[in-house]
């Protein structure tokens, strides 16, 4: 990618060799003429950076969006994504706490010892040679590995399963 500073080059070298106007290089060369007159101005972060890096030490859970909420209160920045580079710059990152996680102990299924003590369930989905999809809910009785019951639609909805289960309960 070609910057605005070495396409502005390229149009004073255009226009000092005589080859060609200024307005017509800024054209060929797809820029604005307000291009050849701006003037970068420095910027000078420090005291930005320094009350940054004073704000992340004094709340160091805060991420750089709620930095950016004290800075903007306190009138000293305007810009977000300027805050975000600073912050970046300065090496500032909140980190992330890992969730502790419970430990239980797992204890094993008991296995049925006769007929209709426990049952699964599956669904399974296939598609047709039109390729319309249909689902099967397969309920299986894990002692004698029977079907119990079995429903056969293209949508099996929530109320169309409790209509199931209610009429296969009775």
């Amino acid at each position: 990618m070609v910057t605005p500073e070495a396409k502005r080059r390229a149009v004073t070298h255009l226009v000092t060799g005589g080859w060609l106007s200024q307005r017509h290089a800024y054209r060929l060369l797809g820029l604005p003429r307000s291009v050849a007159r701006y003037q970068a101005l420095p910027r000078d972060d420090e005291p930005l950076r320094a009350r940054l890096n004073v704000l992340a030490t004094c709340y160091p859970r805060y991420g750089y969006l709620l930095l950016h909420a004290l800075l903007h209160h306190e009138g000293m920045v305007v810009n977000r994504k300027r805050t975000y580079r600073l912050y970046r710059e300065s090496g500032l990152q909140v980190r992330i706490r890992r969730r502790k996680r419970l430990v239980r102990p797992r204890a094993p299924m008991p296995c049925p010892d006769r007929a209709n003590q426990r049952w699964s369930m599956d669904v399974v989905s296939d598609q047709l040679a039109s390729e319309r999809r249909f689902r099967v809910l397969n309920i299986m009785d894990d002692f004698s590995r029977e079907r119990v019951g079995q429903l056969v639609d293209t949508s099996i909805s929530g109320r169309r399963l409790a209509r199931f289960f209610y009429e296969f309960a009775q």
